[in-house]
């Protein structure tokens, strides 16, 4: 499920005002408008300012003075609190990105599944051997290797043939790679050329 981090309207002008305090549109020693005058401003209700100024007054950025108003205090402040927000908004995106990334992962990982399945289906029926047609060869109990990776038993370099994916009970592994652990049971669906009919069940079981 995507999650998507959107900044309040309080925020917002939390961050507008901590701008302008940054930039010197509103100098430090001087007072902010009144909560009233700052709703009509932003076109919002008085109770979303005193949001707004109490997120301000938390990191010392404005103080609210009883008789005086609203009286700003730190430049520095204001930088650090827009700096906060904005790698806040950059998680938010790096989040988002990673998301569509496992998505696009997942939707591509289902299209190999069903392309190798489509495969597996047309190569039962095939009498001539393709050498871009997975084979399968199941790993019994008396297998020697079972327990090591493929890099261990240098699996490609004495058989000629390379693992395109591994059935392991219900779990299809594509592109297992060479630290893949055999395991008992585990059909392998291997690509090479005729000779692997033979190099492969002689490797593995002597």
């Amino acid at each position: 499920m995507k999650e998507k981090y959107t900044v309040p309207i309080y925020q917002k002008i939390a961050l507008d005002l901590a701008n302008k305090i940054h930039t010197g549109d509103i100098k430090e020693g001087s007072t902010l408008y009144g909560r009233s005058i700052l709703a009509g401003k932003y076109n919002v209700s008085p109770e979303t300012i005193r949001r707004s100024i109490k997120l301000l007054e938390d990191i010392d950025i404005v103080e609210s003075i009883k008789g005086k108003g609203v009286i700003v205090l730190s430049s520095n402040n204001a930088l650090s609190f827009i700096k906060k927000y904005e790698d806040i908004t950059n998680i938010s995106s790096y989040k988002s990105n990673l998301y569509r990334l496992l998505e696009d992962k997942s939707r591509i990982d289902n299209d190999i599944i069903l392309t190798l399945n489509k495969i597996l289906d047309y190569s039962d029926r095939l009498e001539v051997i393709n050498p871009l047609v997975p084979i399968q060869f199941t790993v019994e109990a008396h297998c020697k290797f079972i327990g090591k990776t493929a890099a261990e038993t240098k699996f490609w370099q004495n058989t000629g043939a390379t693992i395109v994916a591994i059935k392991r009970g219900d779990e299809l592994i594509i592109s297992p790679g060479p630290y893949i652990v055999f395991m008992e049971k585990d059909i392998l669906l291997v690509v090479g050329d005729r000779y692997i009919y033979n190099s492969v069940p002689t490797f593995l079981y002597d």
